[in-house]
């Protein structure tokens, strides 16, 4: 007798067999949200601790309430539920986890270590004291703010990829090596530049500066050619002197946003698709950043410029809903900087004829 095992997966109706059937995905915190709770805190002066999960994966029972959306076949009979109003503490205490790493931070030290009694009681945890390295980022603390680094990270991919006596190079891109699609032998192992190319993504998560190189890149992942790898290596060679660049956040009690945006007007000479940027500051404190190729063909530069907005538009509607939930209020118009004249009158306009 054959014996099956089902298992109730919570919005697992939504994968598609053949495409992401078969993974598994865990919810963890966007960096960028580390990065606005590191830079409120460091303004709130609340301290910043960091802690680790012992065993990750060995805590899947769940003893407690858990509501979900009902999957398409499946009915349930209906029951009658009540609700409580949340109760709000004098004290704040936030808390973000990236599968097993927690960061940890508030304005009451009574109830941070409270909470950490009781997690370790069900989690068993290890204190690792003020936090300093985060997923591979490293925080240095200084008298004006924290400075965020990958500089052991790079140490590890230049000598990974035999880069650890090359010169060094003053940008990030060659702009004398033009690179195209399908033109040149493939390389031997596609592997390898796709995984230089990934980790040269995460790198963008504390440098900003390598953005538009890494969308750049990105573009030719499916058949990536010998020419696509030099321009990879050079950004190796550029990070192989600029080891200790990174974010600095400060710790003034300026809290006001600002937002600048731009775009590149059919910068990719094969799909005619414009490149779009932006940049938002949190009391001059770089939180959020983007580069990245449209979706479509825009038409003029007014258009690619005015989708240029509406990205960075939309990045600012999610801060402001995340810096509510910290705990502070975006009462003022926040500026948007583009130096487009047409897309800035289309904008006041609200309307595009």
């Amino acid at each position: 007798m054959k014996r099956f095992k089902a298992r109730l997966v919570v919005r697992g109706n939504t994968q598609v067999e053949g495409i992401d059937f078969n993974e598994t995905f865990s919810p963890v915190v966007k960096l960028g949200t580390v990065r606005c709770l590191i830079a409120v805190a460091l303004k709130k002066n609340w301290p910043l601790f960091q802690l680790d999960v012992n065993n990750s994966f060995l805590h899947g029972d769940l003893n407690e309430e858990v509501y979900m959306k009902i999957p398409p076949g499946l009915s349930v009979p209906s029951t009658s539920s009540s609700s409580a109003p949340l109760r709000f503490p004098s004290s704040t205490v936030f808390l973000v986890v990236y599968m097993d790493d927690i960061i940890l931070t508030g304005d009451d030290l009574s109830e941070i270590s409270a909470l950490k009694s009781f997690l370790d009681a069900q989690f068993r945890i290890k204190d690792l004291g003020l936090l300093h390295y985060f997923l591979g980022i490293e925080v240095l603390h200084h008298s004006s703010g924290i400075s965020l680094q990958q500089k052991m990270f790079i140490h590890d991919l230049l000598t990974e990829y035999h880069c650890s006596d090359v010169s060094e190079v003053v940008a990030p891109l060659d702009i004398s090596l033009k690179l195209h699609v399908n033109v040149g032998d493939l390389l031997p192992e596609l592997d390898k530049y796709r995984s230089l190319v990934g980790k040269l993504n995460y790198l963008t998560h504390t440098r900003p500066d390598l953005c538009f190189t890494v969308q750049h890149l990105s573009q030719f992942l499916q058949a990536p050619i010998i020419p696509h790898m030099f321009g990879a290596l050079h950004v190796l060679r550029y990070l192989k002197g600029t080891l200790d660049h990174g974010v600095f956040l400060n710790n003034s009690s300026d809290f006001s946003l600002l937002a600048s945006c731009d775009s590149d007007w059919v910068a990719c000479p094969t799909s005619r698709r414009s490149v779009s940027g932006f940049c938002i500051y949190l009391g001059g404190n770089l939180i959020s950043w983007k580069s990245k190729k449209q979706l479509i063909v825009s038409l003029s530069s007014a258009e690619a410029e005015y989708r240029a907005m509406s990205k960075v538009v939309a990045e600012l509607a999610w801060l402001v809903c995340l810096l509510i939930d910290l705990g502070v209020p975006i009462t003022t118009h926040v500026p948007l900087l583009c130096d487009s004249q047409d897309a800035i009158h289309i904008a006041r306009k609200s309307c595009l004829s």
